[in-house]
């Protein structure tokens, strides 16, 4: 498995020196994908989507529909990032080094902006605030970093199930879940109950499927153009319509499990997968910086009303006479500030810190093997082919 494939993850941090080169067809997706996960907390984190917001105090106006389309594709976006990282984790798994990496990026974000807020007096100091804060993962639920992180220790035991079964059992494994979690997740009146590590797991089958057992239409970027475009019309359709019939537009893709959120998300990264771009620097630099984004523009609900309320007030710029130009150049804003503010993470803290850490992990390594090896024995477990994880 050559390096390109094990980087690509959601995009947190750099790249091992010397060691591969990054697609730039992915990582291009994945800017995309970023900036249209932005444009949906655009609206629905800053009040325009509320019962006395002002979209659905006229929801079928073009400020309205327009709103409603910018920011649809939020839930899509996390379906298309889990499907990158299980399409290329399937085969080569995790290590400690890149979790660490991964929890040390989230955690940065969390106190330093926390601290941030509580110094200036933004944000009220609270002893359960500030246990929630310091605390690595504190709700595995809809939340999507913490989550992502839970998930992302399932990894090494995920491929160990896609990589032992056949391809008749993993393709009934697969039918089964998108059965119990899309099927039924997107009939009215039928409720699924799903937190964002077991639906990730789905995503992982899903594209491991894709990746372990080729066929020949997966490499047709035709088709797959055709069939997204296809599903965006849809998209924008079910908006309308659910708009119309009672003020729930996102009702078809307002859950990472919905129908249309699904397919979506497949069309789109079968896609870019297959699109044949130039390598560019540019590009592959920039991708660096997603999971940096995420992690600063949704860190808290003290950023999010800071952010889309009292900043960009986007309820008060509804009105504007050129609030479409307005939107977008928010959200263009957020996403190349924050990604500024990541590459310098990236450049002058991860990459030092880390360069530090590289001296001492393995002896850190070789003693925690040690101990887990004596404890395993002591409860009478075997671990005679072991791997790390």
């Amino acid at each position: 498995m050559n390096n390109a494939e094990t980087e690509h993850r959601f995009g947190s941090g750099g790249t091992p020196s010397g060691s591969r080169t990054r697609e730039s067809n992915i990582e291009l997706f994945r800017i995309i994908t970023m900036l249209l996960i932005v444009a949906h907390h655009y609206v629905v984190n800053s009040g325009l989507t509320t019962s006395d917001g002002p979209i659905f105090m006229d929801s079928l106006s073009w400020r309205s529909l327009f709103l409603l389309f910018f920011g649809a594709w939020g839930k899509i976006g996390i379906n298309c990032f889990v499907l990158i990282t299980g399409f290329f984790m399937c085969k080569v798994g995790i290590s400690s080094h890149k979790f660490f990496k991964l929890l040390f990026q989230v955690l940065f974000y969390r106190w330093i902006i926390a601290l941030i807020f509580l110094c200036t007096g933004y944000q009220a100091f609270s002893l359960p605030q500030l246990l929630k804060i310091l605390v690595p993962i504190s709700d595995v639920g809809t939340g999507f970093t913490n989550a992502f992180l839970v998930f992302f220790l399932f990894i090494p035991f995920l491929s160990i199930g896609v990589n032992s079964m056949n391809e008749k059992q993993h393709l009934l494994l697969l039918v089964w879940a998108f059965f119990t979690y899309v099927f039924l997740g997107s009939i009215p009146g039928f409720s699924v109950t799903m937190n964002y590590v077991s639906w990730f797991s789905v995503l992982f089958l899903i594209a491991s499927y894709i990746r372990l057992y080729p066929k020949k239409i997966y490499g047709n970027v035709v088709i797959w153009g055709i069939l997204l475009c296809l599903i965006l019309v849809l998209d924008l359709g079910s908006i309308v319509i659910g708009t119309y019939l009672g003020n729930h537009p996102y009702f078809f893709v307002m859950d990472s499990n919905a129908f249309l959120a699904v397919i979506t998300g497949i069309c789109a990264f079968m896609f870019f997968r297959n699109l044949k771009i130039k390598n560019s620097k540019v590009i592959n630099t920039l991708a660096m910086s997603t999971f940096g984004v995420f992690c600063i523009h949704t860190n808290s609900e003290s950023m999010r009303k800071w952010l889309w309320k009292d900043t960009i007030d986007c309820v008060g710029h509804y009105d504007a006479p050129l609030m479409p130009l307005y939107a977008i150049g928010c959200v263009m804003g957020v996403f190349i500030v924050c990604s500024i503010i990541d590459l310098l993470r990236i450049y002058l803290i991860e990459k030092p810190f880390f360069k530090l850490w590289d001296k001492k992990w393995e002896g850190i390594v070789a003693k925690w093997h040690k101990m887990e090896i004596y404890i395993l024995r002591k409860i009478g477990v075997e671990d005679s082919e072991r791997t790390e994880l």
